[in-house]
């Protein structure tokens, strides 16, 4: 580790150097102009920063990264600052060195859409919705794979580098599927572009799918190159109202068998669709009250595609007032509403407890019951409002109640998804959150090769320290 005891760590001084490379009106000292920087979305994850630099440009980020490093400064990287594991913000606890954020929002350059590729590279901070405008604009047909809800703040290298997935993970997969190629700022300084995109790259080790996923530690992700995926012209929207979740994932099996241009499934419940209800003035969908709601789109070049869903839909023989289908922008629009607002409305009621995980679907209908249990036995009065993407096995519970810095209720509930063989974390990452944690789903010699290859293109540790990697425990 650097320690900034050696004498180079000056304040001023590191701030008129970072200012000459990247013009002084980007380099933020004030408390009241870093303080939007360093606390997370959830409102749970804060720390301090002695510094906020935002470059534009690689080689900005090059010089800011190497003269970090010679002032003995860790680096905090930061993208739309739409994470919810605290790994975009400086850590809370006491460090052993100052932290200076770099955010790469103003890294926002696009290149024209390859039309015969099918690709477009963009710049580390291109806003998912940014890139989403683009390309419907300039493109003949084509579209990007993932979407999520943050689209309007959300950044494609934020996206890639924590291996985003959203609504779409069911047709396309998650970001490390859309990713073709990286451009990447070492700790050392140095430079490592691949953006050809070549589907066909035999020609060594996969370095852009290593900082796919690799939360900023590796290297400061500059530069994307992304496949892109059918711009479908024709796209509907299903809402059932079902028993419960072993039913949706009855569904959900049947619909990727029969039909083939299903693109979402989505599932919340009542407890959630209440409170959606009560904060935004929406009226209820259905027409009564059901036990788990399942949110499915489909999307493709033809009306075949109304046809499919909506000849699956009554072949499900649900009752009349069991379902709701749309194929016109602003009734499909406000059926995702009752999806998409849930997030907003969760924090609405304090600071919550995000905790999102992968189920085998045999397991997830157990899970979805038990961890309903299990978090109100730690955490007694919490309010548990949890919503999904079923079709990948993926539950977000959000526990609000317990305060910000009491873990008692996140060891509980990773615990038990651990235990019914689950992942502790399905597409937010780990962190800074789930760092103790990671023991659960990554063995001893996992973690350790992990950490080697950190240490090898980081040895001084100076990228989101504190981010992924447990500790080394102290050798006796």
């Amino acid at each position: 580790m650097i320690s900034a005891a050696a004498g180079r760590w000056e304040p001023g001084r590191l701030a008129s150097a970072l200012g000459r490379v990247v013009e002084p009106a980007h380099v933020l000292a004030e408390p009241a102009l870093i303080a939007p920087y360093t606390v997370d979305w959830t409102r749970r994850w804060q720390g301090p920063a002695a510094l906020v630099v935002r470059p534009a440009t690689t080689e900005a980020v090059t010089a800011v990264v190497r003269l970090c490093a010679d002032a003995g400064t860790g680096v905090v990287v930061q993208g739309g600052n739409t994470g919810l594991v605290g790994g975009g913000v400086p850590p809370g606890e006491s460090q052993e060195r100052p932290l200076v954020l770099v955010s790469l929002r103003r890294l926002n350059d696009l290149s024209p859409v390859d039309e015969a590729a099918g690709q477009v590279t963009a710049g580390a901070g291109v806003t998912l919705a940014g890139l989403q405008e683009h390309v419907g604009a300039t493109s003949t047909g084509w579209a990007f794979g993932v979407d999520l809800a943050a689209r309007d703040s959300a950044t494609v290298g934020g996206m890639a580098a924590t291996n985003a997935g959203g609504i779409h993970v069911v047709r396309y997969g998650g970001m490390r599927e859309q990713v073709a190629g990286v451009e990447a700022v070492l700790a050392s300084g140095a430079v490592v572009t691949h953006l050809q995109g070549l589907s066909k790259d035999n020609t060594g080790y996969d370095l852009s799918g290593l900082f796919v996923g690799s939360e900023g530690t590796l290297g400061v992700i500059t530069r994307v190159r992304l496949r892109l995926v059918p711009s479908w012209p024709v796209r509907v929207t299903a809402l059932l109202g079902l028993t419960d979740t072993g039913q949706a994932i009855d569904v959900v099996s049947r619909l990727r068998r029969q039909v083939p241009s299903l693109e979402a499934t989505e599932i919340f419940y009542p407890d959630g669709l209440d409170l959606v209800c009560a904060h935004t003035g929406l009226s209820p969908p259905l027409a009564r009250r059901f036990g788990a709601y399942l949110l499915v789109e489909s999307a493709g070049s033809d009306d075949g595609v109304m046809e499919d869903l909506a000849g699956f839909v009554l072949r499900l023989g649900l009752d009349d007032d069991a379902s709701a289908v749309a194929a016109d922008g602003p009734a499909r629009g406000q059926l995702w509403s009752y999806r998409e607002r849930h997030t907003e409305v969760v924090n609405t009621l304090g600071v919550p407890h995000k905790l999102d995980v992968t189920l085998p679907l045999e397991r997830l209908a157990a899970f979805e019951m038990a961890v309903r249990q299990r978090a109100v036995a730690v955490a007694p009065g919490a309010t548990v409002v949890i919503w999904g993407h079923l079709g990948d096995g993926n539950l977000h519970v959000n526990v609000v109640g317990p305060p910000p810095d009491d873990d008692t209720v996140d060891d509980a509930v990773l615990k038990l998804a651990a235990g019914m063989g689950g992942s502790i974390s399905a597409e937010h990452g780990i962190g800074r959150a789930k760092v103790r944690w990671l023991t659960l789903n990554r063995s001893a010699a996992e973690i350790e090769v992990m950490r080697t290859i950190k240490t090898s293109l980081d040895p001084a540790g100076l990228l989101n320290p504190g981010v992924l990697l447990p500790p080394r425990a102290p050798s006796r």
